[in-house]
């Protein structure tokens, strides 16, 4: 059974994602966290493991620009976890 997360992604990282969609040279990963969060703007939507994973490994890469963070906090934020389940790490 999975547990409820009503967070929801904010106007401000859905319009961040917009512009990185829109950019021809943004990092596939970047694409892929950007879609995630575009994906849950105002809807109920939930971060799946795959791209929680994507994303806890952006947060932890010293080298990954500031925009790509921003995109990867707030999915990892909206990730759905399993009941009685540790998140993915």
């Amino acid at each position: 059974m999975n547990t409820t997360n009503t967070k929801e992604t904010s106007d401000r990282i859905a319009h961040l994602a917009a512009v990185v969609l829109r950019r021809p040279s943004a990092l596939y990963l970047e694409k892929e966290l950007a879609g995630s969060a575009l994906a849950q703007h105002h809807t109920s939507k939930q971060t799946s493991a795959v791209i929680g994973s994507l994303a806890a490994k952006v947060l932890a890469d010293h080298l990954t620009c500031l925009e790509a963070k921003e995109l990867a906090g707030s999915v990892l934020s909206q990730v759905r976890h399993l009941h009685g389940q540790a998140p993915a790490r």
